[in-house]
């Protein structure tokens, strides 16, 4: 069949009878034709779902998300802990997202209106989040830390409420709550099937006849804690005493490690680095075959023999192989493999792309990258981390704990008991990678009312109320001593000039200053 019966546009070909039809009947033949492609074009779909041999090996399902998780979670966590234990590539892009998510802490602060109830709201928090950790070790901060680590590496975490009993007839100083943070495998997954009247229990969480969680059944120590005592029977927890912290990529109740894209590829790669070390090893050991007559110059030198005279074989660096038949040495020449930091520079690329970090900062490699490259990378992290932080760990994590903290707050008559205390969550900053800039343009979205200075301020990791005291103070002491330093705007133009009016005090209403 000629290139000429052939459609440009379609795969449908043009047959001998459709040549013939269309001397007879041109519009016949032509929507004979129109008809055949349409059938064809919906015959054909997507690509994606042919089959055939390119797709041969490509096995695909419609389960669920929480049926995928419940097969494959247990052996997707063990995994990746067991990367993180023993990869450097994986333990260090696992600490990358946990610096930029976490770093030093997102912060709350008392958003109710009222400054004075807001200050005290702040105060006691700052006094509880000193130590709120049930086993003792660490702050609130350093529960979020930690509670984000285990959601990156082990895909979910559990916090639950404890509250502290009565002491006697007292309650302990403070507020009466501490959180303790359990891993996944605390889960009963096993447990399955109904539940009570309406209820229904699918890998270890209860929900009711609406789909809303009811409780959570756990086991009180890890179940592969060798050094507990076993639990062998899962304890009911209400729902309302656990936050749940996970990923959701779908319509979906369990979380996955973030890892998971990226498992493969950094097991081959670790395996060809072993591989590639035997090898080069291998080579160093053995320098030259010696060719002699000699009946017992037949075997590596030295020789090992084990106690039963049997030869053991054995690989130093410089050893030296006999052989008979000859008079001569060949000297072994290592082979040499191209390419392999190429290779190895793009699986490592494939291995940050499957955590969703940069691979300058998962590698510490920065010959590829230059300043406009690397700030483009940084945005669209900045972005996902940003995203993450306001749909993921201050909602599921760090809400939940802060209503608690009021309640037992209010409980224990140091709040309140009928005010509404919500929180505004301030996440740390991101460290600049041209400070000047990005300073000379935080100063002009303020100076021309696209931001405003307290928004700028929470933009870089600090609470604006108290920014502002600190200033307030500091100012009043070195007016007390006569002092006057460049930064003050009351006293210094932008240009480093005295001001001609001090700008606090009430003139004739004529601005005459530049700050």
């Amino acid at each position: 069949m000629s290139d000429a019966r052939k459609s440009p546009t379609s795969q449908v070909r043009w047959s001998i009878f459709d040549a013939a039809l269309s001397i007879l009947a041109p519009k016949t033949a032509a929507k004979r034709y129109a008809a055949r492609v349409s059938i064809d074009n919906l015959r054909r779909g997507y690509d994606g779902a042919a089959r055939g041999r390119g797709t041969d090996g490509w096995t695909s399902g419609g389960t669920s998300a929480d049926a995928e998780i419940s097969v494959a979670g247990p052996s997707l966590r063990y995994r990746m802990r067991d990367l993180v234990r023993n990869n450097a590539i994986a333990a260090q892009a696992v600490q990358v997202l946990v610096n930029n998510i976490v770093g030093t802490g997102i912060v709350p602060r008392a958003n109710t209106g009222n400054v004075k109830l807001d200050k005290q709201v702040d105060q006691l928090w700052q006094r509880w989040a000193n130590g709120p950790d049930a086993h003792g070790h660490t702050t609130f901060q350093g529960l979020l830390n930690l509670a984000v680590r285990e959601m990156i590496e082990g895909g979910e975490v559990f916090a639950i409420k404890r509250v502290l009993r009565r002491n006697g007839n007292d309650l302990p100083a403070g507020v009466p709550l501490r959180i303790e943070l359990r891993e996944a495998d605390h889960l009963a997954e096993d447990r399955l099937g109904p539940e009570g009247a309406a209820n229904r229990v699918v890998q270890g969480i209860e929900y009711d006849r609406f789909g809303r969680r009811a409780a959570y059944w756990m086991y009180r120590n890890h179940p592969g804690d060798a050094h507990a005592p076993a639990a062998l029977k899962p304890v009911r927890v209400p729902a309302e005493k656990v936050a749940h912290l996970f990923e959701r990529q779908r319509v979906q109740n369990r979380g996955v490690p973030w890892g998971a894209p990226a498992m493969r590829a950094i097991r081959d790669v670790d395996d060809w680095q072993r591989a590639e070390l035997v090898r080069k090893k291998t080579e160093a050991c053995l320098v030259g075959i010696v060719f002699g007559n000699d009946e017992d110059q037949m075997a590596i030198a030295p020789q090992v023999q084990d106690a039963d005279g049997n030869l053991v074989e054995q690989f130093e660096p410089g050893l030296i192989a006999y052989a008979r038949g000859g008079k001569d040495i060949k000297f072994n020449t290592p082979g040499s493999t191209a390419g392999v930091y190429e290779w190895h520079r793009v699986q490592l690329h494939i291995i940050a792309a499957g955590f969703r970090v940069p691979y300058a900062l998962m590698t510490g490699d920065l010959s590829q990258t230059n300043f406009s490259s690397s700030r483009v990378g940084l945005n669209e992290f900045r972005r996902m981390v940003t995203q993450l932080q306001k749909q993921t760990i201050i909602p599921m994590f760090c809400e939940p704990v802060w209503c608690w903290f009021i309640e037992m707050a209010q409980v224990a008559g140091l709040l309140p008991v009928d005010a509404h205390i919500p929180a505004q969550w301030t996440p740390p900053r991101f460290e600049s990678v041209n400070p000047l800039q990005d300073a000379q343009a935080d100063m002009l979205e303020v100076r021309a009312g696209f931001a405003s200075l307290p928004q700028q301020i929470a933009r870089r990791g600090q609470d604006p109320e108290t920014l502002i005291e600190d200033w307030a103070a500091f100012a009043k002491k070195i007016d007390g001593l006569g002092l006057v330093f460049d930064s003050d705007p009351r006293l210094v133009t932008k240009a480093g000039l005295a001001q001609a009016t001090d700008p606090t005090q009430p003139g004739d209403g004529q601005n005459n200053t530049q700050s």
